[in-house]
Formats: structure tokens, C-alpha cells, sequence
């Protein structure tokens, strides 16, 4: 299990991931807004999520040597397989989008969120070497083969 509270005086708030990876080829995926459910991948913060996730298990990979220069980067699809996450934002002055306003809009989360989490899923994979590998050789091992 992963985790992480983070305060970010850039986004005027609060941001709280956790995540596990399991065998199970379904993710799920929820996001919060000030604690109001948000769609998948509902605004900034679920946006902020991917990126960070992508950019450090890419990072890891490629300075372990597990991706050449030649090979493409993991794409989100492919690091989400069988994940489960929950990420939460907390704000001073949220602003929603869509005709339900469930989506999350403001700007300045998106860097804030994929900030941390490149940081935080960075440091896990390196302090948990063997957890890394396992859930690295899985996405791998369906890179290569799907």
C-alpha cells in the first residue's frame, strides 16, 4: 500500500493518495473533491494523478535499465491495470466543471498533484525494491505481451 498526504500552498490545499497494485487486470479509480465524488479521471487532480503515476513508474524503469531508449514509455492504460486508488483533494476555493459540476478545473492542481505523486511514488519504488520489480515485471511482462 501506498500512501500520501501532501499540503501544497501552490494549490491553496490539500492533496491524500493512496494505491495498491493487485492481479486482478480491473482498476478502480475514484477521485474527491473537498470530499465530493469526482468522475473518473473528473478534472485536474485525476488528470494530475496519471501524469505523476506514468512519469515515475517511466523514471524508474528507465534507470533501472527495465526500458531501453528504444522502448516507448508505459502508458497510463497499462500502469493502471489493477490498480486501486483514491485520490482526494482538499481546497480552499474549489472550482467545478461539466452540467453536474463534478469535475474538478482548477489549473494550478494539476501541477500540485502530479508533482507529488512523481515524488511520492518515486521514493516508494525505490525504498521497496522488491515490490517495484513485482509490479513493474507485471506491467512489463503485459507490455511485451499485449
Amino acid at each position: 500500500m501506498i500512501g500520501f498526504e501532501r499540503e501544497d500552498p501552490g494549490m491553496a490545499g490539500t492533496v491524500e493518495v493512496a494505491m495498491r497494485w493487485s492481479s486482478s487486470p480491473v482498476n478502480r479509480i475514484l477521485g474527491f473533491a473537498n470530499s465530493r465524488p469526482t468522475p473518473f479521471y473528473g478534472g485536474t487532480h485525476m488528470e494530475g494523478f496519471r501524469r505523476g503515476s506514468v512519469a515515475a513508474i517511466n523514471t524508474y524503469a528507465r534507470q533501472r535499465g527495465l526500458l531501453t531508449a528504444a522502448d516507448p514509455d508505459l502508458g497510463a492504460e497499462r500502469i493502471e491495470e489493477g490498480l486501486t486508488a483514491v485520490v482526494s483533494v482538499k481546497l480552499d476555493h474549489p472550482e467545478y466543471f461539466g452540467s453536474t459540476r463534478g469535475g474538478l478545473g482548477n489549473t494550478e492542481v494539476l501541477e500540485c498533484v502530479v508533482r507529488a505523486v512523481r515524488e511520492h511514488l518515486g521514493s516508494w519504488l525505490e525504498e521497496h525494491p522488491e515490490q517495484a520489480a513485482a509490479v513493474l515485471g507485471r506491467m512489463l511482462g503485459q507490455a511485451r505481451t499485449g
